[in-house]
């Protein structure tokens, strides 16, 4: 048996939830998984995996066997970045979690690690705020780009602070004489009380941004009722552009749609949001060659600069 294979296809197990769905991540049949898996009790003399008719989770021996093999692959992975890299030549994945919102900056970033270190293969994942935490926690991002007001102060993460983010009325515009304009329009603040009056698509509850944008509809004493929802930020900016629906969008994706000239973006106020968004990582874990470079180009002014013009340009 190899262990550490047996090991990833655990951790696999864990994060899909789903014997079939596990195997074929880790490209290999159902019944090799299950081998494998049946190959680990019997290394550590213990059930690991719940017996059922499909997967009912893990044992508290297997939580304490998934735990270590977690940090097992990851000092496997550091290890393997090491001996592979130089000071001046990471090389290895980088697996970065960005919230929806955020997705613009988060590629932006990844593309300009990529280009100033061609070794270095970041992995960019769309996730919720807490997929993201729970992802940090377990060790399976190296970093990620998110909402750091969430953060408890005495939690294990710590916080490279980025941009503010600011929100948006996004519409179609209407001109009286039919002409197109060749890029977005930015129009006169609009309040959010007056927002909450037009048909919205919102993303869905869950999503940390919507507990956002709700919060600032209840400070002007509104309580809007989106006639569309969605948890997809593309699904957000397409229905702005195939449909009469308005949408409210933070600066970063106001910015992704800056050339679409049948659009206008209002500032919204009263009151004015301002969410902070920054790189989050583990305070106490051993940063990988590659994590190290991201970390490095997180604080570079050049890329400040870009963040600043990128994500707050369009600041009301």
């Amino acid at each position: 048996m190899n262990l550490l294979t047996s090991l990833r296809y655990l951790v696999a197990l864990s994060e899909h939830r789903h014997f079939a769905r596990a195997a074929q991540a880790c490209h290999i049949t159902q019944p090799a998984l299950s081998n494998a898996l049946r190959a680990l009790e019997k290394e550590f003399g213990t059930p690991i995996v719940k017996r059922a008719h499909s997967y009912a989770g893990l044992t508290p021996e297997g939580e304490q066997v998934l735990q270590a093999a977690r940090r097992m692959l990851h000092e496997h992975a550091l290890l393997q970045q090491d001996l592979a890299s130089s000071a001046s030549r990471p090389r290895g994945r980088l697996q970065l979690g960005v919230v929806p919102t955020a997705v613009p900056v988060a590629a932006r970033f990844a593309a300009m690690l990529q280009a100033a270190h061609p070794g270095i293969v970041p992995v960019v994942r769309s996730l919720s705020s807490q997929e993201i935490e729970e992802g940090l926690e377990n060790l399976s991002l190296d970093i990620a780009l998110g909402f750091t007001g969430r953060l408890a102060k005495a939690g294990p993460f710590a916080v490279l602070p980025q941009y503010g983010e600011h929100y948006f009325l996004v519409r179609r515009r209407h001109e009286p004489n039919g002409a197109e304009a060749s890029s977005l329009h930015l129009g006169a603040a609009m309040r959010w009380l007056d927002a909450a009056q037009l048909p919205l698509c919102l993303l869905t509850p869950e999503m940390h941004n919507r507990s956002l944008v709700d919060q600032a509809f209840a400070q002007a004493g509104a309580a809007p009722a989106p006639v569309m929802e969605t948890n997809s930020v593309l699904t957000l900016a397409l229905s702005l552009l195939a449909g009469d629906v308005c949408s409210v969008l933070p600066g970063a994706l106001v910015g992704a749609v800056r050339g679409q000239g049948e659009l206008e973006a209002l500032p919204l106020v009263a009151p004015e949001m301002v969410t902070p968004v920054g790189f989050i990582h583990l305070a106490k874990a051993r940063a990988s060659r590659a994590l190290q470079a991201a970390l490095d180009l997180a604080q570079d002014e050049r890329w400040l600069r870009q963040v600043a013009r990128h994500s707050g340009a369009l600041q009301a």
